[in-house]
């Protein structure tokens, strides 16, 4: 099998060696160079032609996301950022990166040993895989600008992601309108990041989006996010109201939150009255629960492989007869808003 060349950015000398001897101990990849700035990295990349980079944001001479930026456009390359608890991750997203973890404190032994032997390792593995082409795509999507009159029918539209999915998600929800049956969201992502993530969101779109809290209902033109951690988000019937359920359990499919248990939940709430749509990102989380609210009835829908950023989770589900309709990044708030149509 062959290696995963990583190239690691990185200007703490002590933080630079810790990395290298986590991935280089993994038998699918190997570390072919480092840089403790941008302008060694640019270098390395020439030299070394690496399959993936791993990406600090904090970077003498010039900023990690500066660096990004200028970078992509000539040498497309699968990057994996490593950042503090900082909204900038996002931003390096917008840039073109694929993925991102978490930097925790070197104090903090155990989020250390996670990251390097565990989610690190994993991330660079999936980058190596995405379709760079198709984060430039989405970047470029077009954002939807209609009215639309309020459909009957439909009381939930739920949506699962992982790798890529942040700017997937944006590009979905900023063609949603006002009148959008309430939504909830399940976006594989650290601790802290989510409420970040749902902020921006917020500010980009035409709906209230925010990081899902236990208790909060479900509405007509609000996405709540589910948040990162340790805890998985459900659905419930209360009364004549549908709320979220947000409490600590274990990882399902390895993630937690996971798609699966909010799809599932979704399938067994909302029954017929739900649209389910299963976004780009690696393995097979939500396919499963998307197949169980289609046999409740609910209409689902799967990205395309043409534009994924990873074509994996939408993958299962289509192949297991879960996907009503697939469609391209671009065309998926277009067919959310032509079924609600249908079910005026």
């Amino acid at each position: 099998m062959r290696q995963i060349r990583v190239l690691v950015v990185e200007d703490s000398m002590v933080f630079r060696e810790l990395l290298v001897q986590a991935l280089n101990k993994d038998p699918a990849i190997t570390v072919v160079a480092t840089a403790k700035d941008p302008f060694e990295a640019r270098d390395a990349i020439i030299t070394y032609k690496p399959d993936v980079m791993t990406l600090d944001i904090e970077l003498p001479k010039m900023s990690g996301l500066e660096f990004l930026k200028k970078l992509m456009p000539q040498y497309p390359l699968p990057v994996v950022v490593i950042s503090s608890l900082s909204d900038k991750v996002f931003d390096a997203m917008n840039a073109g990166a694929v993925d991102f973890v978490a930097k925790p404190q070197m104090t903090d032994r155990q989020q250390l040993s996670v990251l390097l032997n565990n989610e690190l390792p994993i991330k660079i593995k999936i980058a190596s895989t995405a379709r760079i082409s198709n984060i430039k795509n989405a970047l470029g999507a077009a954002d939807l600008k209609k009215t639309v009159s309020k459909k009957d029918g439909v009381s939930i539209v739920a949506i699962g992601a992982s790798t890529g999915g942040t700017e997937a998600l944006t590009t979905v929800i900023k063609e949603f309108g006002p009148d959008i049956p309430g939504t909830v969201v399940v976006q594989h992502m650290p601790a802290g990041f989510t409420a970040m993530f749902a902020n921006r969101l917020n500010d980009v779109s035409r709906v209230m989006v925010k990081e899902a809290k236990n208790g909060d209902k479900i509405v007509p033109g609000q996405v709540l996010i589910a948040p990162g951690g340790d805890e998985q988000m459900r659905i419930k019937r209360v009364g004549e109201d549908i709320q979220v359920e947000i409490k600590k359990g274990p990882k399902v499919n390895g993630h937690c939150p996971s798609v699966d248990v909010l799809f599932d939940s979704v399938a067994s709430v909302a029954e017929d009255s739900a649209i389910g749509i299963i976004l780009t990102g690696m393995g097979g989380d939500g396919a499963k629960g998307l197949l169980a609210m289609r046999k409740a009835g609910a209409v689902t829908i799967g990205q395309d492989e043409s534009t994924c950023v990873v074509y994996g989770m939408p993958k299962v589900a289509y192949e297991m007869g879960a996907v009503q309709y697939q469609d391209k990044l671009t065309d998926i708030g277009k067919r959310t808003y032509s079924v609600l149509g249908k079910l005026k």
